[in-house]
């Protein structure tokens, strides 16, 4: 005993030995927020202020200047999200995390991503602005990466310092644009379902679009098994260290429909919650330029942004830019594939990849016409049945860098078009606003449209040339709103009106947050700053109440127990809040989950419903799917000579949810509130491991909001009814153009990802109580409320 206790002594004197170092680490690599730093290429002594929320206001002479100290700032905070963000996209994770990482590496690397890049870079004009300011931004973040503090996450891995190229900043936008997409989750699931099942059970999916009632308006057979795919990428999405993005919600309210007369502009990008977060906030004032905007990691020109002329930002469009091809090999040569002219080729790839403590991986990639072959990429799929990926993003010519650089540099709002015209992929609703009054949005893309009864909702046939892309819309065709009659633009992911006819097809969430949207900017006419941030944090359903009328229509109501017609009470009073001491929410999801799990698992078996729940039609359906008597999914394949009703369904369900909830959380109903099962934490990659937790993740909080609401807080369905947020508002904005020196903003943790930092998670109780701070613009008011720091020239 006493050997153990002495043994016990000595570890743990190593592990605080071990804290305390990480810590006395961590406080010395804390970022630099005042002083002197000479900058190598830097033309003229450049200050940056640092508020007290760790923003930096960089005021240059001149814009190579700005640039230069924008990409030392950016670095200090964030070089190890930056070190991640450039490794996905060309498949480096293993350098780091060691053969873990394989399977990403391995698919992203098959992508083409980073061919793609290259191609691009090498059109660039190397004079243009937009190259010369990134090559600034490059020089700042390198001139940090040899001469700063280390981050203690570099320190841990192992990490060797590499310059970063414009090919990474590339990469990083390439990688955004493919978590956009959901065709690779949803497209291969619903092929499979329909072979299996037949198009009678898929088209009650709602795959033409029939489910988008509260859509944006304009002012204008086979053997091979798909759902691999769906399992594989959807697995990669969610295990990858830097989060993907879902959706969003922005509304951009007129003058006439604002008390003040002004221009009222409101965004909330939607994208899984990580430490640290998405967003790095920067003001760059230079004599003839400024911005106050939000960058991704090692990218140069934000993606959302303002200053007192406009402000834009963006939602995800959700439009299908992805198609999968079944190929067909030549019976004799494996190395070619049949086309609508005969067998060709396949173009060979092959890509090494550098694992952590392990040997090298070769990757071979075969290319068809249509885009690499995913079977060399994911498991489970049949080599001898190829399926292509065909992409918008790397098919067609890649100008993100102009398109951003256009975004944040615009004078006009016919300046600003040309530079949303640019994007092809990912797709984007562009959100726009200005002091002259003009408020619009506009689809990017590069569209397309397939023959007539092509449904790209599943995998295509791509031998015959029948079911490839018949033609290119021009940009003109794109569904758009400028300065409608109806006085305010808004976009939630949900579906376009059509365009001539045409409804583009696409992966778009259901009508709940967009209902909820239009039901409040038309029901008032004198917005302000103050209730358009009380409306972004708005937690109501405009659809759960209904679906609970139906579901409650379908219960017997003499069979029930006590707490069952007590839970019942609580749902019929329910006005769709999701607040945390609210207890009507907790008793719906378990309801939805259970009714979800009754009616199709039994068809689709348990993988398959598992991606099921992880793609938008899962979320569409919902609405439908309890309405609708007459469905074939209601019967239980697996009971013999029996055809179950919705009814048996639906009560089946609810008791099974209120049996778990007592198991759960006990027999009183009325403690079932919100916040025991609807909790959020920020976690960093490096969590995995247990001891890092504390020290690296923020939260967990119990939170308000839900999925599908304005403040929309998305997760997973599972067996043990807690409901772990994946991610949410990324940023919340509130930009009013009659008082523009005061417009709002939060972030869900904080502005800086090193730990030590006063500035890692100072946000996240304001964020989480939906509160906000000043985005501040005047610079008196900055400078009384910072510290400061002065780069001057380097005089070596």
């Amino acid at each position: 005993m006493k050997i153990f206790k002495k043994a016990l002594i000595v570890l743990v004197s190593i592990v605080a030995l071990l804290v305390l170092g990480l810590a006395g680490f961590a406080f010395y690599s804390k970022p630099k927020y005042e002083g002197e730093v000479p900058l190598n290429n830097l033309q003229k002594e450049t200050t940056v202020y640092f508020d007290e929320f760790g923003v930096p206001h960089i005021y240059a002479e001149n814009s190579l200047d700005a640039m230069e100290a924008l990409g030392y700032v950016h670095a200090q905070d964030r070089l190890w999200q930056m070190e991640l963000m450039r490794r996905i996209a060309p498949g480096r994770l293993s350098e780091i995390f060691g053969s873990a990482a394989l399977k990403n590496d391995k698919f992203f690397a098959g992508l083409g991503i980073e061919e793609a890049s290259a191609k691009a870079i090498a059109q660039l004009d190397k004079n243009s602005p937009s190259y010369q300011l990134t090559q600034a931004y490059l020089d700042g973040i390198n001139q940090y990466l040899e001469e700063g503090k280390t981050p203690v996450e570099f320190q841990l891995l192992g990490i060797q310092k590499q310059k970063f190229e414009v090919k990474d900043v590339y990469n990083i936008f390439g990688y955004m644009a493919f978590s956009f997409a959901m065709a690779q989750k949803s497209d291969p699931l619903m092929t499979d379902l329909r072979n299996k099942l037949g198009i009678d059970y898929v088209k009650e999916f709602g795959l033409e679009g029939e489910f988008n009632t509260t859509k944006i308006k304009n002012a204008k057979e086979n053997v091979q098994e798909y759902s691999a795919i769906s399992k594989s990428v959807a697995a990669l999405i969610d295990q990858s260290p830097i989060p993907p993005f879902i959706g969003s919600n922005s509304w951009v309210i007129a003058p006439q429909k604002t008390k003040n007369g002004k221009v009222i502009f409101a965004n909330d990008p939607h994208i899984g919650f990580s430490q640290p977060g998405t967003w790095y906030e920067a003001h760059l004032v230079t004599p003839d330029h400024e911005i106050y905007g939000y960058y991704l990691a090692g990218t140069p020109f934000p993606l959302l942004g303002h200053n007192r002329q406009y402000a834009y930002g963006l939602t995800m469009f959700e439009n299908d830019d992805i198609d999968m091809y079944q190929e067909e090999n030549s019976p004799s040569d494996q190395s070619q594939y049949r086309t609508p002219t005969g067998f060709s080729k396949y173009e060979n790839r092959t890509r090494t990849i550098k694992i952590k403590d392990s040997s090298d991986v070769i990757v071979n990639v075969k290319v068809s016409r249509h885009g690499p072959i995913v079977n060399d990429l994911i498991e489970g799929l049949q080599k001898d049945k190829p399926v292509a990926l065909s992409w918008i993003y790397t098919q067609q010519p890649i100008l993100i860098l102009d398109a951003v650089y256009t975004l944040s540099h615009a004078k006009n709002i016919a300046d600003f078009q040309k530079g949303v015209q640019l994007i092809a992929a990912p797709g984007l609703n562009v959100m726009y606003g200005d002091t002259k009054g003009n408020v619009a949005w506009w689809a990017t893309g590069k569209l397309y449209k397939h023959n007539k009864g092509v449904n790209p909702n599943f995998i295509l046939e791509g031998a015959s040339g029948k079911e490839d892309i018949k033609e290119y819309l021009d940009f003109a065709k794109n569904p758009s709103s400028v300065n409608p009659s109806w006085n305010y633009v808004y976009s939630a992911n949900n579906q376009p009106e059509a365009v001539d006819g045409f409804s583009y097809p696409g992966y778009y969430l259901p009508e709940d947050r967009a209902k909820r949207i239009v039901q409040l900017l038309d029901s008032k006419s004198n917005w302000d700053k103050e209730s358009a941030s009380k409306m972004i944090f708005d937690n109501t359903s405009s659809v759960a109440p209904s679906v609970v009328q139906n579901l409650i229509q379908a219960i017997d109501a003499s069979t029930l127990s006590k707490n069952e017609k007590e839970a019942i009470a609580i749902l019929k009073s329910w006005k769709g809040s999701n607040n945390l001491q609210d207890v009507a929410p907790t008793v719906y999801n378990k309801w939805i989950y259970c009714t979800l799990k009754n009616t199709f698992k039994d068809q689709m078996g348990e993988a398959n419903f598992k991606q099921f729940l992880g793609t938008h039609i899962s979320k569409q359906v919902v609405a439908r799917q309890i309405a609708n008597n007459n469905s074939l999914w209601w019967d239980n394949s697996a009971t013999k000579n029996k055809k179950e009703t919705k009814n048996e369904i639906v009560t089946q369900s609810f008791k099974e949810a209120i049996n778990a909830l007592e198991k759960q959380l006990g027999k009183s109903v009325t403690s079932w509130t919100w916040n025991k099962v609807h909790t959020a934490e920020h976690q960093h990659p490096l969590s995995k491991v247990e001891a890092l937790k504390p020290f690296f993740n923020v939260g967990p909080f119990e939170v308000s909001g839900s999925m599908e609401v304005i403040n929309n807080l998305f997760f997973d369905f599972t067996e043990d009814g807690n409901y772990v947020v994946k991610g949410g508002p990324s940023t919340r904005r509130i930009i009013d153009f009659s008082d523009i020196e005061n417009s709002w903003s939060i972030l869900p943790t904080g502005q800086s990802g090193n730990p030590m930092s006063p500035h890692y998670k100072d946000q996240a109780e304001m964020y989480n109580t939906g509160k906000f701070r000043k985005m501040k613009l005047n610079k008196a008011e900055i400078i009384q409320t910072s510290t400061k720091l002065v780069f001057i020239p380097n005089k070596k």
